[in-house]
């Protein structure tokens, strides 16, 4: 895929880790749409910024009229309200399903038509690690995030045949607003970026961006006691 001849559909684009992709699509000569709940905070000039909650459905029906010409659908906005699922606030947990898997949901069902009838395109749902293993303090993030994962296996078999490729991106901590308090290695959202653009780009349906969830994917074939060792 030529990215110079597409037109990408970012969400969550104002900040952090989405305004990494959308600075770098258009950096390749892509057209993009830069979707936030306040547009009026996207700064980011030649993107074309689009009131959008992806957890409010006629919102979403409102960016699928505006943006008749995306060819990539990238989803990317999420909530991380750090609610474990035992004695969390069911709110919270509720709102991590909502965005990550019911928003991601919607998005796509009201986008994949446009690119359908755009002769087709590539859907890239940002995932992360934690979509295949959980530390035992984040588990709505965890949980919401391994949902949207199953969502992209399946959405991938369903699409392909309208010539629309579902790929999932598995990162870990990025260096982001939403990863402030987190005490752990960062990987640059910039190259990170890149690296999700050139997946795109080559036609990948899985993008591992970093060590942390290249570790993680090998030690799945290893159970329960490669992942959490202390279960042994």
């Amino acid at each position: 895929m030529n990215i110079s001849e597409q037109v990408a559909f970012v969400t969550g684009a104002n900040r952090g880790f989405g305004r990494h992709l959308a600075l770098e699509l258009l950096s390749r000569g892509a057209k993009v749409y830069a979707a936030a709940r306040n547009p009026e905070s996207v700064d980011i000039p030649g993107a074309i910024p689009v009131r959008l909650d992806i957890t409010n459905p006629q919102e979403v029906s409102e960016a699928a009229e505006v943006a008749k010409d995306v060819t990539i659908l990238i989803n990317n906005a999420g909530s991380s309200t750090g609610a474990s699922l035992l004695d969390g606030d069911l709110n919270q947990i509720h709102l991590e399903m909502n965005t990550h898997f019911f928003g991601t949901l919607s998005m796509v069902r009201s986008f994949a038509p446009i690119l359908a009838n755009n002769g087709g395109g590539a859907i890239l749902n940002i995932l992360s690690a934690l979509s295949w293993v959980s530390t035992g303090t984040i588990g709505a993030f965890s949980s919401a995030k391994s949902a949207e994962w199953a969502l992209t296996n399946d959405l991938r078999i369903s699409l392909h045949p309208q010539n629309i490729r579902v790929a999932g991106l598995h990162v870990g901590y990025m260096e982001t607003d939403m990863t402030t308090g987190v005490n752990a290695p960062k990987s640059n959202p910039a190259e990170i970026a890149k690296i999700a653009i050139d997946g795109i780009a080559s036609g990948s349906y899985e993008i591992i961006a970093d060590d942390t969830s290249r570790k993680i994917k090998n030690a799945l074939t290893g159970g329960v006691a490669a992942i959490y060792p202390h279960f042994a």
